[in-house]
């Protein structure tokens, strides 16, 4: 069954009216996006996303058990672009504190996000050969910190 079908006959089993469901590039490195178009997307985003990335690891499980796995792809599921702008939002604050960390030749400490905002940064950075990335910290509190390197690296 094609990945658009299950998520519009999942959504429809919830209760969930689609205008649309479109397999789109991403700006990570070889993945998709599945974009829904709804007008219920503030029910699906939930709070701060919350809502968002349940319904994406749900949807995740009932895709990679109803395809071939050599057919299976890396996705994620963005409700009217609100991941894509989460990812872009993510990207440039990371870029602008880059940026102090080479003004002021110090390493920056983010403030605390999940594993995938971390990894968005993470990979932001692997082509910079003046700034490493490390995360720090436990729990709830891990952060990325900005490490400068300088230009004698």
């Amino acid at each position: 069954m094609k990945t658009e079908q299950i998520i519009k006959d999942f959504l429809e089993k919830l209760g969930i009216n689609t205008d649309s469901v479109e397999k789109k590039e991403s700006e990570l490195d070889e993945c998709f996006r599945y974009v829904i178009n709804t007008p219920e997307a503030a029910v699906l985003i939930g709070n701060r996303g919350e809502t968002l990335s349940s319904l994406s690891h749900i949807l995740k499980k009932i895709i990679d058990k109803n395809t071939e796995e050599e057919y299976q792809e890396k996705f994620f599921i963005d409700i009217g672009d609100y991941q894509n702008k989460k990812i872009q939002d993510i990207k440039n604050r990371a870029i602008i504190l880059a940026e102090r960390a080479r003004f002021f030749k110090k390493n920056v400490e983010m403030p605390p996000m999940s594993a995938y905002e971390r990894m968005i940064v993470h990979s932001t950075f692997t082509n910079y050969i003046d700034i490493e990335t490390e995360s720090f910290g436990r729990g709830y509190e891990r952060r990325v910190i900005l490490k400068y390197k300088g230009e004698d690296y």
